[in-house]
C-alpha cells in the first residue's frame, strides 16, 4: 500500500502549509530547483516559475484555479539534455500525462525530475480568471475552495465565470505518473492535506521530510467518482454537439471560419514538438499570382487561405497525443472553439488505437511500432 502522509495546516491556509513543504524540500537538499506556478509581482497573474532559494517561494501558488500554459512544454526544456541536479515539478493531472506523452516522444526524461501532482479542481481560461482573482492573488484562491466553484462541474463564481470547457470535459482529474500526489478531493483543504508517495523515488522523499502518517482521505474515491461522472457526461455531450457541427466540409469551414491563422493554438499545444512547422516553411508561402487563380477560380476564397487545412494537417499529427489541456483554444485571439474539435478527434483516435495520451509509459504511441491485427474491430481480427 502506498505511504501517505499528511501535511499540518497553519493558520487555515493550506497555500502556505504547502509552501513550507516545498521549501523543506529544497533546504533539507532533496532537490536543486522546483518548477511551480506563481504569482507573479505587481499583480495576481500566475505562471511558472523555476526556483532554487526557498525564499522566493512567497507567492506559489499551484491550487490557484489558473491555467495560462501547460507546463510540460517547459519541463520537457528542462530534461531534454542531463544537468547534473534535480527538479521538482509541481503539476496538473494534464500537465503530467503531457510530459509523458514527451518523454514518449524522446523530447524530455524523467531521470532528474521528480514529479509532484495534485487533484484538480479545474481551473478558469485566461481572461477568465483575471475577471476572478482581480488584485488579491492568493486570496482569490482560497475563495475558489470556500465556495462552489471549487466543488461543481458547473458552479460559476460571484463574478459570473466557470472553469473553462476543457476542464469540464476531463475525465481525469487524478494524476497518474506521479511520484508524489497532493490528495485533495474528499478533503477538507482548510483542515488537512495528504501527501502519497506513488513511486520508490517520491517514498525516498517523503521519508526524508519528516511528515507524520496519515491515512487516505476515507471519501476521496467516492467524490472522485462523483465528479469524474459529471465531467464524463458533459464531454459525451461536447464530442456529441462537436460531432454534428463539424459532420461535413461545409459544416468544418463554417466551424472554423474565424480562424486568422496566427498559429497560436500550435504554440500553446504541449505535445505539438516539431522544430520546423511546415505551415511557417516556404510551403505555405503562396505567390501573389496563386491567390488570384483560386479566386477567379470560385469567385471567391476567403483569406487567409489553408486555415482548414491548417488544422486538418494539425489533427492528424497530433490526435493520438491530445491530452485535452484546452491550451489551444484558451490561445485563440478569436474564441474558435479549437479544443472541442481535437478532443473530439482525439477521443475517436485514441479509441481506435486501444490508447490514453499519457496514461502509462509502457504504452507505445499508436503508429511507432508495427502491431499485426492493428484493428481487429475493422478487419474481423484477420489483420
Amino acid at each position: 500500500m502506498a505511504r501517505t502522509a499528511k501535511i499540518e495546516i497553519k493558520d487555515h491556509n493550506p497555500i502556505i502549509s504547502f509552501q513550507s513543504f516545498l521549501k523543506s524540500m529544497i533546504e533539507k537538499g532533496e532537490i536543486g530547483a522546483l518548477l511551480v506556478a506563481q504569482h507573479l509581482a505587481g499583480n495576481s497573474a500566475v505562471m511558472p516559475t523555476l526556483v532554487t532559494d526557498p525564499e522566493k517561494l512567497g507567492e506559489a501558488d499551484p491550487f490557484a484555479p489558473a491555467f495560462p500554459m501547460n507546463a510540460a512544454r517547459l519541463l520537457s526544456r528542462l530534461t531534454r539534455k542531463p544537468t547534473g541536479g534535480s527538479i521538482a515539478a509541481v503539476l496538473r493531472p494534464c500537465e503530467i500525462r503531457a510530459f509523458i506523452e514527451l518523454v514518449k516522444l524522446k523530447q524530455g526524461s524523467l531521470d532528474e525530475v521528480l514529479l509532484i501532482g495534485i487533484d484538480c479542481f479545474g481551473a478558469y481560461g485566461n481572461t477568465d480568471y483575471a475577471k476572478f482573482a482581480g488584485s488579491v492573488g492568493i486570496s482569490s484562491t482560497l475563495n475558489y475552495y470556500r465556495g462552489p466553484a471549487g466543488h461543481s462541474n458547473d458552479a460559476s463564481s460571484p463574478e459570473g465565470v466557470g472553469i473553462s470547457p476543457a476542464c469540464k470535459a476531463c475525465e481525469q482529474p487524478v494524476p497518474r505518473n506521479a511520484d508524489l500526489t497532493l490528495c485533495m478531493f474528499g478533503l477538507d483543504v482548510f483542515e488537512s492535506l495528504v501527501v502519497r508517495a506513488d513511486t520508490e523515488k517520491g517514498e525516498a522523499l517523503l521519508d526524508k521530510m519528516g511528515l507524520p502518517e496519515a491515512a487516505e482521505p476515507d471519501k476521496r474515491d467516492e467524490a472522485i467518482a462523483s465528479l469524474v461522472s459529471l465531467r464524463t457526461a458533459y464531454r459525451d455531450r461536447m464530442f456529441a454537439e462537436t460531432s454534428d457541427a463539424t459532420a461535413d466540409l461545409e459544416k468544418l469551414m463554417s466551424y472554423l471560419s474565424n480562424c486568422v491563422n496566427c498559429y497560436n493554438c500550435r504554440v500553446a499545444c504541449p505535445v505539438c514538438y516539431c522544430r520546423e512547422c511546415v505551415f511557417v516553411t516556404d510551403v505555405f508561402d503562396h505567390e501573389p499570382s496563386q491567390y488570384l487563380r483560386w479566386a477567379k477560380r470560385r469567385g471567391v476564397i476567403k483569406m487567409p487561405t489553408d486555415t482548414v487545412f491548417y488544422h486538418l494537417t494539425r489533427l492528424a499529427h497530433i490526435s493520438t497525443s491530445c491530452i485535452g489541456c484546452g491550451q489551444c483554444s484558451n490561445a485563440c485571439p478569436n474564441n474558435v472553439p479549437v479544443m472541442e474539435l481535437f478532443r473530439t478527434i482525439a477521443g475517436f483516435t485514441q479509441r481506435a488505437f486501444n490508447y490514453v495520451a499519457g496514461s502509462s509509459l509502457d504504452d507505445e504511441p499508436p503508429l511507432t511500432v508495427f502491431r499485426e491485427n492493428e484493428f481487429p474491430d475493422v478487419t474481423g481480427g484477420k489483420g
